[in-house]
């Protein structure tokens, strides 16, 4: 048998049967979630800019086609999602009524799913609709948006031809990753035991739901007493932080990990190198070691959620001058006046 995301070729005519069943019943759900997609994106386009306004009592979550109230937003518990952490997402974020880098998220979340062959039931601009439709539901102009596709639902087993049609949803909120004084302060790491997964194994730069290995590394900074936590690859390199990329300032250079040694090509991360050359530094992809980063003028983090957060100290070795340094506050106020313009409107 071979799976090539949707169907399985099978010796015996009744698989077969069950198959081209399978397969109907997932392509009238792929119909019917595209039908909902353009009734609901028209309806909430109709209500204008009543939709935005900040604030919102009750969080609507997008699910398969409808918006539900957020204790209605269930998933089958057979769900491969849930069973196994089959799928993929993204992080995305909204600024004043503007979606930061929504095409570019929308792209990665298409090749992540190409790469574990899931299929998703809503094109590009659909899914574009739906995320734009959700903010103005949720009546967000400041917002961080979920957007989850799973294999959907099948058996016990893992085989992924046993799921009938993926399952999607957004869910549109707000977020507060770390506390306000931390990104004035800044931020204390700790170095865990607990190693990056090899890319040839699993390759950072697919969003999978499966983020067993970055939640270890987390539990082992909070036992700790830390906020955050630096996992290393198993040679000893920087790699990442649980749900950030780290960035170092030497000089007039601005350095990050390679994403080969097992880092995801985040986009904070890249729109922070393209300010950074803006900015006259010169940015590098370089492998680095604890001592790169205990040595650094400056430090910082970087991620949809997290933004820009300065780093002050790591394994108890202060960083700089143990505040955060110019270079990183002006990428902060940098990357602030490019969310005010770069982005999607709803």
């Amino acid at each position: 048998m071979r799976f090539d995301g949707w169907c399985c070729a099978t010796a015996s005519s009744s698989r077969r049967q069950t198959s081209d069943k399978r397969q109907a019943t997932s392509d009238k759900r792929r119909a019917f979630a595209r039908k909902r997609v353009f009734a609901l994106t028209r309806s909430t386009r109709k209500r204008g800019n009543q939709w935005l306004q900040q604030g919102g009592a009750h969080v609507k979550v997008y699910l398969n086609g409808k918006f539900v109230e957020r204790q209605h937003a269930l998933v089958s518990v057979f769900d491969h999602g849930l069973l196994y952490g089959d799928g993929v997402f993204e992080g995305i974020r909204s600024y004043n009524g503007l979606i930061f880098k929504l095409r570019e998220h929308i792209d990665r979340l298409f090749a992540s799913a190409h790469t574990i062959m899931l299929a998703i039931p809503l094109s590009a601009a659909q899914l574009v609709e739906v995320v734009k439709a959700s903010l103005r539901v949720n009546k967000l102009r400041d917002a961080y948006i979920r957007l989850v596709v799973t294999r959907g639902e099948g058996d016990l087993g893992l085989d992924p031809r046993k799921c009938t049609s993926p399952t999607v949803f957004v869910i549109a909120d707000r977020i507060e990753l770390y506390p306000k004084k931390l990104y004035e302060q800044g931020l204390e790491l700790i170095t865990v035991a607990t190693q990056r997964n090899v890319p040839e194994a699993l390759n950072p730069q697919i969003k999978s739901l499966n983020y067993l290995n970055n939640i270890l590394a987390k539990i082992e900074a909070i036992n700790a007493g830390y906020e955050e936590a630096i996992m290393l690859s198993p040679s000893g390199y920087v790699t990442e932080c649980t749900g950030e990329n780290i960035f170092i300032v030497t000089g007039k250079q601005l350095l990050t990990p390679p994403p080969y040694i097992g880092v995801l090509r985040g986009i904070t991360r890249q729109t922070v190198m393209a300010l950074g050359t803006r900015a006259r530094l010169t940015v590098r992809e370089e492998l680095l070691t604890r001592y790169d980063l205990f040595n650094a003028d400056e430090c910082f983090l970087t991620g949809t959620a997290a933004e820009i957060v300065p780093v002050v100290k790591i394994d108890g070795r202060t960083i700089g001058s143990g505040k955060p340094g110019p270079v990183t506050r002006r990428l902060q106020k940098a990357f602030r006046e490019v969310t005010k313009t770069d982005g999607v409107r709803y």
